[in-house]
């Protein structure tokens, strides 16, 4: 696990830790179950007080990012499985968790298809629904998959999903992974959701550390979770020397961005800007869009 902080950036020491955690779940460089470093041991390697990490493990536990191990260690929250909460599976409850593993065991679901068909074309999906509870991340969510799937997307909140389980007949159900455990339960046994792993921001902060010059760094989204997120990832890289500005799109003017050496934006806005340097920003991994391609199309296939 990588992680840089910044003690003389503006962004407290804890949440620049709990941040760079969260996006490492998000991105799939810590894996569900994965044990974290001890308080002693992360409060060692990064020099910043027990206390500071601490406040960060204790944050991201009532967040539900991770959870309590056996003395004082902490663990990325495993992704439940439908079935686990009575104690019995069904058969449609192991057919799931077949699914699941076999995709995160990197097999498509064309290896498995023969042995599911039935079950897979009995209500094959016509749509695909994106939960999201953030409305600007379920909107670059959905303009993601929009480019990459020629069907209508509809999106709505976890919380919506909850009050009514009739929003996902019907439809695919895509979720950020991190919250598929959540949304699993309340969509057809038929048609699991499928999850959705984040890109890394390796390249960004690549190029972040090659400015030579100190510079104003702009990040523009229509999400606040993904302002959010970008600044306490970018806190060090940023250090001292550079200046990070943050704005929500819809902008009162695109002025604003005159000043700014490098901008940062998602799927949404980029096109959108006329900015020379502007930076585009995937958020959703190449191979979850594959796979989600896949999916739709084995559901259809005769």
């Amino acid at each position: 696990m990588e992680i840089r902080i910044d003690k003389k950036s503006e962004i407290p020491v804890w949440q620049q830790l709990a941040e760079q955690i969260t996006f490492s779940i998000a991105t799939e460089k810590l894996k569900p179950g994965e044990a974290l470093p001890s308080v002693r041991e992360l409060s060692r390697r990064l020099k910043i007080h027990r206390n500071t990490v601490s406040q960060a493990y204790r944050d991201l536990k009532r967040r539900a990012w991770l959870v309590g191990q056996r003395g004082s260690r902490v663990a990325v929250r495993e992704r439940s499985r439908a079935g686990h909460r009575t104690g019995s599976l069904d058969l449609d409850d192991l057919i799931n968790a077949t699914i699941h593993l076999a995709r995160e065991q990197g097999y498509s679901l064309q290896e498995l298809r023969e042995r599911v068909k039935r079950r897979l074309l009995a209500q094959p999906p016509d749509r695909v629904l994106v939960v999201e509870q953030e409305p600007g991340l379920r909107l670059l969510l959905e303009e993601e998959i929009r480019s990459a799937l020629d069907r209508p997307i509809e999106g709505c909140s976890l919380d919506d999903l909850a009050v009514d389980r009739d929003l996902a007949i019907g439809a695919l159900t895509v979720a950020a992974q991190y919250v598929i455990r959540n949304v699993d339960p309340l969509v057809p046994k038929g048609v699991p959701a499928v999850p959705l792993a984040f890109c890394a921001a390796d390249e960004q902060l690549e190029l972040l550390r090659k400015l030579q010059q100190p510079s104003i760094i702009a990040v523009v989204s229509v999400s606040e979770v993904f302002l959010r997120t970008a600044r306490s990832l970018l806190a060090p890289a940023l250090g001292q020397r550079h200046t990070l500005r943050e704005f929500s799109f819809p902008m009162d003017s695109s002025a604003a961005l005159s000043a700014a050496d490098v901008v940062f934006a998602d799927s949404i806005v980029c096109p959108q800007l006329k900015h020379s340097k502007t930076i585009l920003y995937r958020l959703i991994r190449p191979r979850s869009l594959e796979y989600l391609v896949s999916a739709m199309k084995s559901y259809q296939s005769p």
